[in-house]
């Protein structure tokens, strides 16, 4: 085999079936259509079932392979079916990348307010859609994988675990946390039910999606000084695009990241690295 092919071989996922929980959002999206180039039979997964049939059907335009597989990522019984299905369908699931999460402006602290004022229950729901909307679908699905001792699972984390953000207060926990589980389970997966099992995550640093770009951006489509803020502390000067995630998803993904486990790889701009001086 000549060196380009071998190469290439590292970056395919030709036959392999995967599933992109937040499939519908701008960066799951992205990532489902950066899975299915590579080769993969994608199912796209989210709450929306009209918007993940078009997802799918985008995919299939362009010559990929995808089914819209709609369910609620804390529906353990949604994620049951989709499971089944899928395995009736293909015969096997390879590949769970969990892209489901987000914030609500509830559980933000205000300019105005504190910490102190900030509802429980809104803060419940930011852990609960992040973390369980992680865990679970990795208990559910992930137990394909597991059955058959091989596969991989990419978890979406964000700048905020390791950097948290000024008044973001419960996604930032629930994104660190996110972290801890990749690791744990990460060990767990491996050393009871293979090594061929591997649990990392993608930690993105700013990239312009539905639920940030009111904070990030005016609408003269300049930053807003939150956002100047940011690409003051991102060295390249500028946001992500969704298809930057593309290229570590599916390296992590496929047989190139064989022995890498339990990592978390920034994905940002070097926002990560920078000091602020």
């Amino acid at each position: 085999m000549r060196s380009d092919e071998y190469l290439a071989t590292l970056y395919r996922l030709d036959g392999r079936v995967a599933v992109v929980t937040g499939a519908t959002g701008v960066l799951g999206g992205a990532i489902a259509r950066g899975l299915a180039a590579a080769g993969a039979r994608v199912a796209i997964l989210g709450r929306r079932a009209s918007r993940a049939e078009e997802v799918a059907a985008a995919i299939r335009a362009t010559g990929g392979e995808a089914v819209a597989t709609p369910a609620d990522v804390l529906d353990p019984a949604a994620l049951e079916r989709v499971r089944e299905d899928l395995l009736a369908r293909f015969g096997a699931i390879d590949v769970l990348v969990n892209a489901a999460g987000g914030n609500v402006p509830a559980a933000v602290v205000p300019e105005q307010g504190t910490f102190f004022d900030l509802p429980a229950q809104a803060m419940r729901d930011v852990v609960e859609l992040n973390l369980m909307g992680t865990l679970l679908p990795c208990q559910v699905l992930g137990a394909a994988l597991a059955g058959r001792g091989a596969g991989a699972i990419l978890n979406i984390s964000s700048m905020a675990a390791s950097r948290p953000l000024t008044r973001v207060v419960a996604y930032s926990a629930a994104k660190g946390a996110v972290e801890n589980f990749t690791r744990w389970l990460a060990v767990e997966l491996a050393r009871r039910h293979g090594p061929g099992l591997r649990v990392n995550a993608i930690a993105p640093g700013f990239f312009l999606g539905e639920q940030n770009r009111a904070m990030l951006m005016g609408s003269d489509g300049s930053p807003t000084p939150r956002g100047q803020t940011i690409l003051a502390h991102t060295p390249a000067g500028r946001f992500g695009e969704p298809d930057e995630l593309v290229a570590a998803a599916v390296w992590l993904c496929g047989p190139g990241a064989a022995f890498v486990n339990g990592v978390v790889v920034p994905v940002d701009g070097g926002f990560s690295a920078f000091g602020g001086v």
